[in-house]
């Protein structure tokens, strides 16, 4: 028998502070920066900037009136501008690659980047571009629209990855650069490297791919849904008009902590954490009760991740580039249902075949999957580029299967000139930071 409401006791409200957390955030954000916080980091004194005055199409929608690029550069040009690498950046990353005297801050890939390393500036002349889509200098749904003089928001158009490398290269044609040596990118960085050669094969030299993929699959598609989803429903998200209110930033917060499940791996968790407590392990004489907000180490780090982020990146940039990601696919029947051909290179382009050879510490897969043969047709322009594909086997993102196939596939076209290495250790997809 129900007891009536009245003779209830009636218990204090709990407190929950990582859910309080969210609420003295938006208190902090309307007193220190006003509604919505500003995304022009790196400063906008560190970074060149290039205009392009002229419509430009895209794939999947009317063609942008126009549009600005940031990039920072390292090294020197030589005289015949024989020497450029095109770096491509991973989702939400700047064009700060690496420090300059500008901006002498450390960049997101420092330690590659300079005299006697990877990229060694002592012979090459690196350009890293914020892309196409972003907040951090490049026009992107945060932008002003120039036919409305108001934010563009979600009225920005879908773009895709081919839009993006597109943008680079109108900057490399306003530097003059007809051929680069290399295109190199990690993670969606790799996927503008490949496409980078696919749509001009004749001004690509090399490409390295690192933690890419050429066909978006369903498990990294699920993970970036998981992440939009999150995003829009926060109520701030006001279907992308948030410009002059507050920003969804409890939403950026949740998608960035799914995002980062996804960039590292359980067995690093399991070494960096383990089942550690926050305050430390319980004892008899110490003993502690479990509570529902973060115990353990693990969620302590993803709440730190996740408000580290929320509010250094525009929620609409994360939407489009993410989606961008989930469109990309290399197969020739998707290429085909774009309209977009191969275009024609000096280079000759071989038929896709099945006895192309293979490294013997990568011999052709046994059970290979049924659109490798379709992913062989469409990388077909690739045929006579140097290619190097690297991957990691503990990335769950962009799992090493994904590299292999790439080789694989790149192999089949009939190229000749494809390095594969696959790294190990512990540290998931953001091995290659």
């Amino acid at each position: 028998m129900f007891r009536p409401l009245r003779h209830i006791r009636r218990l204090s409200s709990p407190s929950f502070p990582c859910v309080d957390a969210h609420a003295q955030r938006a208190s902090r954000i309307i007193a220190d920066t006003g509604p919505e916080p500003p995304y022009a980091r790196p400063s906008p004194l560190s970074y060149n900037v290039y205009n392009h005055p002229h419509p430009f199409p895209l794939i999947y929608a009317p063609p942008l009136p126009s549009f600005d690029i940031a990039y920072e550069s390292w090294g020197s040009l030589s005289p015949s501008k024989d020497n450029v690498i095109l770096l491509h950046t991973g989702l939400s990353a700047s064009s700060h690659a690496a420090s300059t005297p500008l901006n002498p801050a450390p960049g997101w890939w420092e330690q590659f980047i300079g005299p006697g390393k990877a990229l060694d500036t002592n012979h090459f002349f690196v350009i890293c571009t914020n892309v196409l889509g972003g907040c951090y200098g490049s026009t992107g749904p945060s932008s002003l629209n120039p036919s409305t003089g108001q934010r563009f928001a979600t009225h920005f158009p879908i773009l895709s990855i081919f839009d993006m490398v597109k943008a680079q290269f109108a900057l490399l044609d306003s530097l003059a650069i007809d051929r680069i040596y290399a295109s190199v990118g990690s993670s969606m960085g790799a996927m503008q490297s490949l496409a980078a050669a696919w749509l001009f094969p004749d001004r690509v030299r090399k490409i390295a791919s690192i933690s890419g993929t050429a066909r978006s699959t369903p498990g990294s598609i699920a993970m970036r849904h998981a992440q939009r989803s999150v995003l829009m429903a926060d109520p701030n998200w006001n279907n992308g008009f948030y410009y002059d209110a507050l920003p969804p930033h409890t939403g950026m917060k949740l998608a960035r902590q799914i995002a980062t499940i996804t960039y590292r791996s359980g067995p690093e968790w399991d070494l960096r954490f383990g089942r550690k407590l926050r305050d430390g392990d319980p004892s008899p004489l110490n003993p502690r009760t479990p509570s529902l907000c973060p115990d353990f180490l693990i969620e302590t780090y993803l709440d730190h991740q996740g408000e580290q982020f929320c509010l250094k990146y525009d929620a609409n940039s994360l939407l489009y580039i993410s989606k961008a990601m989930d469109l990309f696919d290399l197969t020739h029947p998707a290429l085909e249902q774009l309209g977009m051909h191969p275009p024609k290179s000096s280079f000759s382009i071989s038929t896709p075949s099945q006895s192309a050879s293979h490294s013997k510490s990568h011999p052709p897969p046994a059970n290979q999957p049924p659109h490798l043969p379709e992913l062989a047709k469409g990388l077909s322009p690739l045929v006579s580029t140097p290619t190097l594909v690297l991957g990691v086997q503990s990335d769950i993102l962009f799992p090493v299967e994904q590299q292999r196939e790439l080789a694989d596939a790149l192999r089949m076209a009939g190229n000749s000139k494809v390095s594969y290495f696959e790294l190990g250790g512990v540290w998931g997809h953001d091995t290659f930071l």
